[in-house]
């Protein structure tokens, strides 16, 4: 009887142990498994709510407000990373859209965000050099960066020429300004932009007023001087009976330096007042041919060879501008191989000959109109500066038939390059906006051409 007492009553303490124990338990396995789900990453989880009021529940709502408030932080969290990645798209958008170079520099001067303008103006894959010091890939850089640490508070500016990617120089207008944390340097922002073209045009501008000038004051008095000269030759020539021929020798040097002087001076007119191209369709063969076939009758030391395109070739242009730009190509060819002619001596010069190729021929939508020498060549340096007025390698060139070709192809939409010739010399091609190849019946350029 006392053993079955016993036994029940141990069975009864069992049961209510195994009651309060899974009391206990469930709360605390409900915390474990809502832990484990919050380690996952799963911040809406929550624990379920326990009626009773001891230090369980009070564990259980203080996670849940913890996890709340976790929630609510990566909520801000998130969006203020969104906003920051918004900026940061529209800034590389911005930076990446505009012309000018924008390279971002830390405070010891390291590439840490340069966009594609910067890279294309400077040769450069900078996004490959990010950590890299700028001042040691450019050293062209390295006084404007040196001036903006020593002086951050202020903004430098300089004028930086630069090797481009087509072997030109170009002039590059930069900017430097730091940027402050907290009172400290946290780096620098480099700007800068292309003003080759800018300048060039200010010279050009320049150089137009003054040769205006110089032409308006020169040549007034020309043709009183030469009508002078050849007065006096006619009138008093036959009263000189003591060395004559010195008089008429010398009148004749005034006469023609006199002419001389005005063709100069015709140029200078010429590239100050560029007269408005009259466009026509016209047949570039015969432009080209006909230029040629002037230079050949005149130098006939000098081989001339045109190579003309397989089919016509039609150019909307000034026929009487483009002969112009034309000879003056042909007479800088003749020129140069002249001047290699001096350089090289009547020794050297023994059984080496002149030669100037012209070649035309449409590439793509373009005309190209190359002419080429075996004389002097290219400088080595500034022969970007070579098309600008008053810049020329000849002791008594004017400097101012390249630039008046230039002038005339920019009237025309066109350009100019200048390259150095395989063996030695140089090419400069003139390059056009090709016509449609179709021609009717009715089209002057292609009956003349068929002529």
């Amino acid at each position: 009887m006392f053993a079955l007492v016993a036994l029940l009553l141990l069975l009864a303490a069992s049961w209510v142990g195994l009651l309060l124990a899974d009391r206990l338990a469930r709360p605390i396995s409900a915390l474990i498994s809502v832990a484990e789900r919050v380690r996952e990453g799963d911040l809406s989880i929550r624990v379920s709510p326990v009626g009773a009021v001891d230090e369980l529940a009070t564990l259980s709502r203080a996670f849940n407000r913890m996890t709340a408030q976790l929630e609510s932080q990566r909520s801000d969290l998130i969006d203020a990373n969104q906003q920051l990645d918004d900026r940061r798209r529209f800034t590389e958008a911005v930076l990446g859209g505009v012309s000018a170079g924008v390279i971002g520099l830390d405070p010891v001067g390291n590439v840490n965000l340069p966009n594609r303008s910067a890279s294309r103006l400077l040769a450069l894959n900078l996004d490959d050099a990010i950590g890299q010091p700028l001042q040691d890939l450019l050293p062209e850089f390295g006084p404007l960066i040196a001036e903006a640490q020593r002086r951050p508070w202020r903004e430098n500016e300089d004028q930086i020429v630069v090797q481009g990617a087509d072997d030109q120089r170009r002039t590059l207008l930069a900017r430097i300004a730091a940027e402050s944390a907290g009172g400290e340097v946290a780096g620098f922002v480099v700007t800068f932009d292309d003003v080759t073209e800018l300048l060039s045009a200010q010279r050009k501008a320049a150089w137009a007023d003054i040769a205006r000038r110089i032409a308006h004051e020169i040549k007034n008095p020309l043709t009183p001087i030469q009508l002078s000269a050849e007065r006096l030759k006619r009138k008093y020539l036959s009263q000189i009976t003591n060395d004559p021929e010195t008089f008429e020798r010398m009148t004749e040097t005034i006469v023609r330096q006199v002419g001389d002087i005005g063709r100069m001076v015709d140029e200078f007119s010429a590239f100050a007042r560029m007269p408005t191209p009259v466009m026509q369709r016209e047949s570039m063969g015969d432009l080209v041919s006909g230029a040629v076939d002037l230079q050949r009758a005149g130098r006939t030391d000098i081989t001339f060879v045109m190579t003309p395109p397989p089919e016509p070739v039609l150019v909307t242009c000034d026929s009487r501008q483009i002969r112009q730009a034309l000879t003056n190509l042909l007479q800088n060819a003749v020129d140069a191989i002249e001047g290699r002619r001096q350089d090289l001596g009547d020794a050297g010069a023994e059984g080496w000959s002149g030669r100037v190729e012209v070649t035309l021929e449409r590439q793509g939508a373009q005309v190209s109109v190359a002419v080429s020498d075996n004389g002097r060549g290219l400088p080595e340096t500034d022969r970007d500066r070579l098309t600008e007025p008053y810049v020329t390698t000849r002791e008594k060139g004017t400097g101012l038939g390249l630039a008046i070709v230039k002038k005339i192809m920019e009237d025309h939409r066109g350009s100019v390059e200048l390259r150095d010739r395989p063996g030695g010399g140089a090419v400069v091609s003139l390059l056009f906006e090709a016509d449609a190849p179709t021609q009717t019946a009715n089209d002057p350029a292609s009956e003349s051409h068929g002529e």
